[in-house]
């Protein structure tokens, strides 16, 4: 078992429309990154990341939301350049609907795997379009949270049954976010946390997305709220992730040619 980072681009938001108390100088670049979790079982991504047609997601998102770019190579591209076997794939969980984390899809053949709340939110919500525009021709898994509670979160799906992958329900940011927590062999945990916050910072001073953001972006704030506290008192056994902060990343080795 082994997880890899596949980052295929970033976008540039000032800290100030990122996290409660950030300075309007402070530039972060957003990272747009998957991760593939391997596994005997078979292997999952974790989010698909930028796709193809990246530029074209961007621009259905509304004028303000819109920030500048770049891309690398795709999800699609980084397993054919390293040689791997994608017939050990068996499906993409999203930690959510929204386009950065959904834009990828475009470039995937595979099952995407999500849970009745968030198929639900991603169906009707607006900031569900660009999931809408990539998911058809997908095989739609919908799995069910039919575990206990799992590290202060209400509900689980243990996806193979053995604790290496579990998804626990978050929600608030979206109505079906979830948490993705890793445990590999030797006991390196991760917690991949979507977006309850955007940066490392949110959960270090246990703070959210500026007011106007938090009423933008968030389904249920105080469900949030809740959210990154239970996360940053995971900092201590594991390894947290918010989705778009690059040096959360650091440790977790590129795909590279060590998963041929």
């Amino acid at each position: 078992m082994a997880i890899y980072q596949l980052p295929t681009g970033s976008y540039e938001t000032r800290a100030a429309f990122a996290i409660r108390g950030g300075s309007f100088r402070d530039k972060r670049q957003f990272a747009a990154t998957a991760i593939l979790v391997r596994h005997p079982k078979g292997d999952f991504l974790i989010d698909a990341g930028f796709g193809a047609d990246v530029a074209a997601h961007v621009a259905m998102q509304p004028r303000f939301a819109r920030a500048p770019f770049q891309t690398f190579r795709t999800v699609r591209e980084q397993l054919d350049d390293n040689g791997y076997d994608s017939t050990r794939l068996r499906g993409v969980f999203l930690t959510h609907s929204h386009w950065d984390h959904a834009s990828g899809l475009d470039s995937l053949d595979l099952p995407v795997w999500m849970n009745r709340g968030e198929l639900e939110y991603a169906a009707s919500d607006g900031d569900g379009k660009v999931f809408r525009a990539v998911s058809p021709g997908h095989e739609i898994r919908e799995y069910s949270f039919d575990g206990p509670a799992y590290l202060g979160f209400s509900a689980s799906f243990d996806v193979h049954g053995d604790g290496s992958l579990v998804l626990a329900l978050a929600g608030g940011h979206t109505t079906g976010s979830v948490v993705a927590f890793v445990t590999l062999p030797w006991g390196q945990r991760y917690a991949f946390i979507g977006d309850l916050t955007w940066q490392l910072d949110g959960v270090h001073r246990r703070v959210e997305r500026p007011w106007l953001l938090r009423a933008l972006a968030d389904s249920d704030a105080e469900q949030v709220r809740q959210g990154i506290l239970r996360s940053a008192a995971l900092t201590e056994l594991m390894q947290v992730v918010p989705a778009h902060d690059r040096r959360a990343y650091e440790g977790i080795p590129l795909l590279s040619g060590a998963a041929r």
